[in-house]
């Protein structure tokens, strides 16, 4: 599993009130990530996750495809067992490390910029993808060396979705509880407007869809970032 190195860094999380498509919980603020961490560059695949977990999930099988019908319950218990495995922390990124590593660096409404016209070269999605998800890494990754942040399998977070703040933080992490878990990124069914970098939804911890998977992050040491 490639992982690619995040640095610490400042960024403004949601979108502008004047961004096209913008849903109501995007409340945009500055949020500091203050500590370097790894990411995936790739969302799971279905070779990773079994190797894992000993069995595969997915409805559309292929071992480079993404995982999917996975459910945010099972994504943890598979970071728990790599976890386990590896001796490393592995786990799902927090919401604001899933969008300040999705934009990587930039401000517009995707990560290349803000018109939909280039999406084809990033991202799967319902134009493109012709009703099936597709093996990870072949668009073009952002100016971070990641994958399939817009498009293919929508990705589970770590955060209980809420209402987003208005506030600055620092490494926030979501709200204390709730009923149901953030999914970023937007899917092979979704629109351009889903796979938005600010673009947010929630679903129980439970839920699972052929066009649902996840990507894992992993701390990384202060010495890792110099």
């Amino acid at each position: 599993m490639k992982l690619v190195l995040i640095r610490p860094g400042e960024f403004l999380m949601g979108s502008p009130d004047s961004e096209e498509g913008r849903g109501d919980d995007e409340n945009q603020h500055a949020v500091t990530i203050s500590k370097p961490f790894y990411m995936g560059a790739t969302e799971v695949t279905q070779a990773q996750y079994t190797a894992v977990m000993g069995a595969n999930p997915a409805r559309v099988r292929a071992p480079a495809n993404p995982v999917e019908t996975v459910s945010w319950t099972e994504a943890a218990d598979f970071c728990r067992k790599l976890s386990e495995k590896t001796g490393k922390t592995v786990g799902l990124p927090t919401e604001a490390q899933w969008e300040y590593a999705c934009r990587a660096g930039s401000k517009t409404r995707f990560s290349f910029g803000d018109s939909d016209k280039g999406i084809a070269n990033y991202a799967w999605h319902a134009a493109n993808a012709t009703g099936t998800p597709h093996p990870v890494g072949q668009k073009k990754p952002n100016a971070w060396g990641l994958y399939d942040m817009h498009g293919n399998v929508w990705e589970w977070c770590a955060d209980w979705y809420g209402p987003s703040s208005k506030e600055g933080a620092a490494d926030p992490q979501g709200p204390a509880s709730g009923d149901q878990r953030v999914l970023r990124g937007g899917a092979w069914v979704s629109n351009p407007i889903a796979c938005r970098a600010a673009y947010r939804v929630g679903q129980a911890p439970g839920f699972r869809y052929y066009f649902i998977g996840f990507r894992v992050a992993m701390p990384a040491a202060a010495v890792d970032a110099k």
